[in-house]
């Protein structure tokens, strides 16, 4: 497509959601097992190996059979019912040799039992209450593995409570206690507006957003309710509403879902929030609004190569993309995408599949809007010319390492921007040296520093600032060492680096400096468990990495020292305003999962940076027509404040303690 002329999605209806579940489901089947109980298709296997995957395979792709048929009223030309059944029984006979390892054996039993247990409740008529009764006796046995068990802290305490809740239904072991314990830690991560964070980080921060706010935390109360056979209950329908009202802006005009987060390679399983609304009829959309948005989002992945020519969906976001897995992440992970098909629940007479749209898909009409997302700390810009959702993050950190280790930014988490376009480079280079939407402090070496904890400092309309305490890696390049894995075991301390961003189209002023930490008095391993590791000695220099523009060999020009545009119009830019006077262009290969590679503008100062100086740059994204960059701001300091003056009379003012005026 041309940037300036956003593809319009082409609602084509139920049977078409049908046909592609259908295959799906058919391209699996060569690779079960003869008694169809384990499903383990080519490519890596999970840490938890592949007895496991197998259960997954089984499990996952189960929860897509279970929406087909359902939403059907159990028509099943395919007989998948039949085949399900059959690897239920091998799966939890103790004597099969295709048994299923039990929740005891492997951690990763728990999501799957969850899945099952969704899969005989969404098809009771036609599996459950057909099993032989020795088969149902063997699935509650199995299933009640989980009962008793704890150590859940973030959405896997909803498996336990849609398994144990399937078992109360069928007359199985269950227990109040693990019901009431899974609800206060729901209740104590839950973050306003809609929000769930995923847990917590190793200091008990709650601070983990991403999809999974979605895919997990407002599907699965739905689930609980009809394996009750109950409306969804009043405080889960006012949150689900509300977590709509805000995850519509972070869907692209085009329908690409924000690339943010781990697990991504789950790809439309961000549509399960959208349908969990349709389904209990509480969503802030117009009647077929939901349809709209989940066949534009669905013909993103589609059309980008997410199934392969077997029929299975790889590991990646379009295509194949190794580098997106995480260590739980096995070849079946992928059939999370069925949460992305429960759209398949409804019947074909329900409005949302029967009824003309009344409206796009949801998110501003404005040429470029810009709100603020309080509980995960972002402030989101819109623009219709290019269809580009963009997210600056200034309040979700994710999954750290715990302190006292070597640790690296975590691409899915750390970066300063993430969109519905591009990707934070992710090979291990990009990973050990991060530059894409990304501030660092570079030491003597050329080295850039890492973060650790985002600690939120103000959240406006226009106008975000966040600050983190810096550190750096001693890498084989930046040690000197060899290639030994003991050259990553080093980390040096550095100062707090504030960051703040001011929207203005869709351009940012991205501004930074930074201020010496005071020593902890009488520092110990107890109190400061990095107290061991060494402080780093300047002097820096700031460098603001813009954002990576994905590329296929040689398809892009520099239209300026620090501008990469591409043929189809889209442009990535970054322009020093205040200290940042070396400007240029890094091209990246084989890290981005949208094409072969990426360019990445940036701009860095050529001289130390003091404490409290502040440095600024123009950062911007979208259709080149529309960047606006030729009249940067003016930019006044003051002892507590940054005031920016745009060329068209905009004021914005930056809360800036520790800045020098």
């Amino acid at each position: 497509m041309t940037y300036g002329e956003p593809e319009v999605a082409t609602t084509t209806g139920r049977d078409r959601w049908q046909a592609l579940a259908d295959r799906l489901l058919e391209s699996v089947s060569p690779y079960a097992s003869p008694s169809g109980s384990l499903i383990v298709l080519p490519g890596p296997a999970s840490a938890s190996g592949r007895w496991s995957d197998g259960l997954e395979g089984f499990a996952r792709t189960g929860l897509l059979a279970a929406f087909r048929t359902r939403g059907a009223d159990g028509d099943d030309p395919a007989r998948l019912i039949e085949r399900y059944a059959r690897g239920l029984s091998a799966g939890t006979d103790p004597s099969h040799a295709e048994r299923w390892p039990s929740i005891a054996e492997r951690r990763q039993a728990v999501p799957e039992a969850a899945s099952v247990a969704i899969l005989l409740s969404e098809t009771r008529p036609w599996l459950w209450e057909q099993l032989d009764p020795a088969v149902q006796e063997r699935t509650v046995d199995w299933l009640a593995g989980v009962v008793g068990t704890s150590g859940y802290t973030n959405n896997w305490t909803w498996f336990q409570t849609v398994i144990e809740t399937f078992l109360r239904s069928v007359g199985g072991p269950w227990r109040q206690d693990d019901l009431d314990r899974n609800t206060e830690i729901q209740e104590s991560l839950y973050r306003g507006d809609g929000w769930y964070s995923d847990g917590a980080g190793p200091d008990g921060s709650q601070q983990s957003f991403d999809h999974y706010a979605g895919w997990a935390w407002h599907v699965y109360p739905l689930f609980q309710a009809r394996i009750l056979g109950e409306d969804l209950s009043q405080v889960h329908r006012e949150r689900l509403r509300a977590f709509l009202e805000q995850a519509g802006d972070l869907v692209g005009g085009t329908g690409a879902p924000l690339f943010q987060g781990r697990s991504l390679t789950y790809r439309f399983a961000t549509l399960a929030p959208f349908w969990a609304g349709a389904i209990a009829g509480e969503t802030p959309l117009p009647t077929a609004a939901t349809r709209v948005l989940a066949d534009a989002v669905l013909d993103h992945f589609v059309d980008g190569g997410a199934i392969d020519e077997r029929g299975l969906l790889s590991i990646g976001w379009h295509r194949e993309f190794r580098a997106l897995r995480q260590a739980y992440t096995g070849s079946s992970s992928t059939y999370w995408a069925s949460k992305g098909m429960m759209g398949l629940l409804l019947p074909e007479q329900h409005p949302e599949w029967s009824a003309a749209a009344e409206a796009a898909a949801p998110g501003s009409t404005a040429s470029v809007s810009v709100r603020s997302l309080s509980a995960p700390g972002w402030l989101v810009v819109r623009s219709e010319a290019d269809g580009i959702a963009r997210v600056l993050n200034h309040g979700s950190d994710g999954f750290r390492g715990p302190a006292g280790g070597v640790r690296a930014d975590n691409p899915f988490y750390h970066r300063l921007g993430y969109s519905t376009a591009t990707s934070p480079d992710l090979s291990l280079g990009g990973v050990a040296e991060p530059l894409e939407s990304h501030v660092a402090l570079l030491d003597a070496d050329g080295a850039p520093s890492h973060r650790d904890r985002i600690e939120r400092v103000h959240l406006g309309d226009r106008v975000a600032v966040s600050r983190s305490r810096v550190h750096w890696l001693d890498t084989p390049a930046t040690a000197g060492a060899s290639a030994d894995v003991a050259g990553w075991a080093a980390l040096r301390r550095g100062p707090r680096v504030t960051v703040a961003s001011v929207v203005h189209g869709v351009a940012e002023l991205r501004l930074a400096w930074w201020n010496a930490v005071a020593p902890a008095p009488q520092p110990s391993a107890i109190d400061d468990l990095d107290a061991a590791w060494p402080e780093a000695d300047g002097p820096w220099s700031f460098r603001i990495g813009g954002w990576a523009l994905p590329v296929h060999d040689g398809r892009w020009r520099a239209t300026a020292a620090s501008t990469a545009a591409r043929d189809d119009g889209a442009a990535s830019a970054v322009i020093g305003v205040r200290g940042m006077e070396q400007q240029g262009i890094a091209h990246r290969v084989g890290g981005d999962p949208f094409a072969a590679g990426s360019v990445t503008p940036w701009a860095r100062g050529t001289a130390p940076a003091a404490e409290g100086d502040v440095v600024a740059a123009l950062v911007a994204l979208g259709a080149e027509r529309t960047l606006d960059l030729e009249n940067p701001p003016e930019i006044e300091i003051a002892a507590d404040r940054v005031t920016v003056r745009w060329s068209d009379g905009a004021v914005d003012v930056v809360p800036a303690d520790g800045v020098r005026a």
